[in-house]
């Protein structure tokens, strides 16, 4: 039997699963002003997954870089969601509406 695509599956499924919590602190805490940080963690997992001996172990790398990748996208996605209402501003965070550091 050939568990790879089973342990694949369910890493995709864990990193996924980490990355929705992960995004909703990461805007709270630093604004999107953290998008950086995660284009850069993708690029270094991207290239990892480049120089990694294993099939196994260069997917798993390589989803956790694109993983990193949409997380820029979901970034900007709870700034808006933020604005709207839906979750709470961070510390010090303006909304763009009105600018005030509360939501409207």
């Amino acid at each position: 039997m050939n568990y790879t695509g089973l342990l694949v599956g369910l890493a995709t499924f864990f990193i996924i699963g980490c990355f929705h919590p992960l995004v909703i602190k990461a805007e709270y805490h630093f604004g999107v002003g953290c998008w950086v940080a995660f284009a850069l963690a993708g690029v270094v997992f991207c290239i990892w997954s480049l120089l990694a001996d294993g099939v196994v172990i260069s997917t798993i790398v390589g989803v956790l870089g694109f993983s990193c990748f949409w997380s820029i996208l979901e970034v900007f996605e709870q700034r808006e969601r933020v604005d709207q209402g839906r979750f709470p501003a961070g510390p010090g965070h303006k909304c763009r509406k009105n600018g005030n550091t509360k939501r409207p």
